[in-house]
């Protein structure tokens, strides 16, 4: 049995799936198994990345998971070894095969490259020829700041649909969203629990588990829900789209069943008032093919 899922509507008319399955860290053995088990409890949207190297098992869980086609919302993401104009559409081309699928619905460039931005300008207008030509449905960006994306606007023609970037309840992006907002740009939210804490230890700035903060617990207990899907309600009622990633079938029902209660305007401004202003992922402005030197395999 699943639930009635709640969507977007993106700036081209798509309609996205408000909550979805992230499978970053997902190793390929722990993929297959937790697209299969998202699919069954209902989601619809499954997003993962040429960078995250279980594209295959991602496409490997849609086919035979019993959902057809049409109905699973799947995201993808380019690289910034492959941006420029030729290399996108090649490394479009492979992330295609290891999916197994005749098209994507969204295609995001990964990061931006700001010591390339020439490079991350052509990927982009590589993205919006596949858009053009029906291989996507939709085109956005992750990690983009707000002068990243005036940047890229004043050389391209298509408004991203989607920035996918860090949103927790102690990183709000206010000041993001508010652009986003006024370009017609879904904010989607990666780490939208605070896990990127967990991922990124190192950060000695790096803020603790939002899930474990009074205000949250507290909410939790009121309506009988867990901190995380108090959490992810606050999204949804933001109008943000959240990926939240799990393998743990139990947590993936978990951040699932988030549709039977909603939260009073008071209680989520008091999770808006969490807001530290402490980003744990990097910096947009740092990214470069040296402190990020994955490469892609074919």
């Amino acid at each position: 049995m699943t639930k009635a899922h709640p969507t977007l509507t993106l700036n081209n008319g798509v309609q996205m799936p408000a909550l979805g399955l992230g499978v970053f860290q997902s190793t390929p053995e722990q993929t297959v198994d937790a697209v299969t088990a998202a699919l069954a409890r209902g989601y619809r949207l499954i997003d993962t990345a040429a960078a995250y190297l279980n594209e295959p098992q991602v496409g490997e869980a849609i086919a035979r998971g019993g959902v057809p086609r049409s109905e699973v919302f799947v995201t993808t993401k380019l690289w910034i070894s492959d941006y420029g104009y030729e290399r996108a559409l090649r490394a479009f081309d492979v992330s295609l095969r290891k999916l197994g699928l005749e098209s994507i619905d969204l295609y995001l460039l990964h990061q931006p490259l700001p010591s390339d931005f020439e490079a991350t300008v052509e990927a982009y207008r590589a993205a919006e020829k596949l858009l053009a030509d029906g291989r996507v449905r939709a085109i956005g960006v992750s990690n983009f700041s707000p002068k990243q994306l005036e940047d890229l606007a004043a050389r391209t023609r298509v408004v991203p649909a989607v920035n996918q970037v860090e949103v927790h309840p102690f990183f709000t992006q206010r000041e993001l969203r508010a652009v986003h907002a006024r370009r017609g740009i879904v904010t989607q939210a990666w780490s939208p629990l605070g896990g990127v804490n967990v991922y990124m230890p190192g950060n000695p700035k790096a803020v603790k588990n939002p899930l474990a903060h009074p205000v949250v617990v507290a909410l939790s207990q009121n309506y009988r829900k867990t901190p995380a899907q108090v959490v992810l309600r606050w999204h949804l009622q933001s109008g943000l789209s959240a990926i939240p990633k799990s393998v743990r079938p139990e947590r993936i029902a978990e951040n699932f069943d988030v549709f039977d209660f909603a939260l009073t305007a008071e209680e989520a401004a008091a999770i808006d008032a969490l807001d530290t202003g402490v980003r744990g992922g990097p910096p947009p402005e740092v990214v470069d093919s040296m402190r990020f030197s994955i490469s892609i395999p074919d």
